[in-house]
């Protein structure tokens, strides 16, 4: 076994992401690793601490061009221009990137950081995902966001000017109150803004957020189904093509950095709370590691990494399929030998009972999620992780 592993597993392509844990407020949804501002952001000190986080991690790299790269957060767009511009020289001082690298900023919508994405651009974002989540007065309050749907209808319009290689708009549905109207709305508005990539995500209640503790009164799974069946054919005839369960691109514009996540490839990931996957051929392993959460011991640390931990050999299923399984074009089947370096034998069980029950297609070459398995995800793997 050791031997047929070590011949099958190979290293996959490799991503950054870099995380900034700052956010004027925290929204009462958000289980990120994000804090509330409390005066001024230390961000020479972070740019600092990320290209240091960077230049530990450089073994990990093993010989390969950075292909895609995300800042999230947090609120990434409360840097300053000088900040991100020093930033992405220090990136590419350090490690190669490839010659089409995408760049990715998550920025929010509010009016100081829209005015900012033009020197963004410059300093060598190519991408920008902005947060709008809705296009109503209400459901915003109700979210705690900070920007109103002007000023995220102006945040889509700048970036539709700018010379930026693509853009993201991230919406949410099934909001607190929400009704089949004006979840439908939020999206009609949204797609009259034309980016080339929409996030379409339903609201989730998620542990150790106010929302969990006290949840608001949510749509009931009819409206839900509905919001779903009809958004769906709104952006079907608008030209979107549904790549993932919750994203949607013009073709040509899917997300080059969640595909290397969703394909289960490899990932650098530095600061406060940041993950990564990393292959190592060598070893005959996947890793994982987190780095230290919070801000002040994160700036204070000569080593960063809070984990560093193997992937275990019985988990590597789920962990493929938690992420491959979220796409809808077909997998090779050869894709799971060489991306965990197990044998084909270790999942055949698993895809026939999913053939049988319909939630998946496979072949002799690939297999591929159907509508049913897509709607029922979570049950779908859950197997697995038995």
């Amino acid at each position: 076994m050791a031997d047929t592993r070590l011949a099958q597993l190979l290293l996959p392509p490799l991503s950054l992401y870099i995380h900034v844990p700052w956010c004027v407020e925290k929204c009462p949804y958000c289980d990120f690793n994000s804090h509330a501002l409390r005066g001024q952001i230390p961000e020479l000190d972070y740019v600092q601490a990320l290209l240091n986080d960077l230049r530990a991690d450089l073994h990990w790299v093993q010989g390969r061009e950075i292909r895609s790269i995300f800042i999230g957060g947090g609120t990434p767009s409360l840097l300053s221009v000088a900040a991100v511009a020093t930033l992405m020289q220090g990136i590419k001082d350090t490690v190669a990137l490839s010659h089409d690298c995408e760049v990715t900023m998550e920025a929010n919508p509010g009016t100081v950081e829209a005015d900012k994405f033009a020197g963004f651009v410059a300093a060598g974002i190519n991408r920008l995902s902005i947060g709008v989540q809705s296009l109503q007065s209400q459901q915003l309050n109700l979210l705690g966001r900070i920007h109103n749907p002007e000023q995220a209808i102006r945040a889509a319009q700048l970036a539709q000017q700018l010379p930026l290689n693509s853009f993201n708009l991230d919406l949410m549905h099934g909001l607190p109150e929400q009704q089949l109207a004006t979840g439908l709305d939020d999206l009609q508005q949204t797609i009259q803004l034309a980016p080339p990539h929409l996030s379409w995500y339903q609201l989730t209640l998620e542990p150790n957020t106010p929302f969990y503790r006290q949840p608001p009164q949510l749509p009931s799974e009819d409206i839900l189904e509905q919001i779903n069946l009809q958004g769906h054919q709104l952006l079907s005839d608008a030209g979107y093509q549904r790549y993932e369960i919750s994203a949607y691109a013009k073709p040509g514009f899917e997300c080059r950095h969640n595909l290397n996540y969703w394909t289960f490839g490899d990932y650098i990931g530095i600061g406060c709370g940041a993950h990564g996957k990393i292959t190592q051929p060598d070893l005959q392993r996947v890793i994982r590691s987190v780095k230290i959460t919070a801000p002040a011991p994160y700036l204070a640390a000569d080593n960063y990494r809070l984990r560093v931990e193997p992937v275990a050999t019985d988990e590597l299923p789920f962990e493929y399929f938690m992420n491959r399984a979220r796409l809808c074009q077909p997998a090779p089947l050869e894709e799971f030998e060489q991306r965990t370096g197990l044998p084909l034998a270790t999942i055949e069980a698993f895809l026939s009972k999913q053939q049988q029950q319909g939630t998946m297609r496979v072949d002799d070459v690939s297999w591929q999620m159907t509508e049913l398995g897509l709607n029922f995800f979570n049950q779908v793997i859950a197997p697995l992780s038995d």
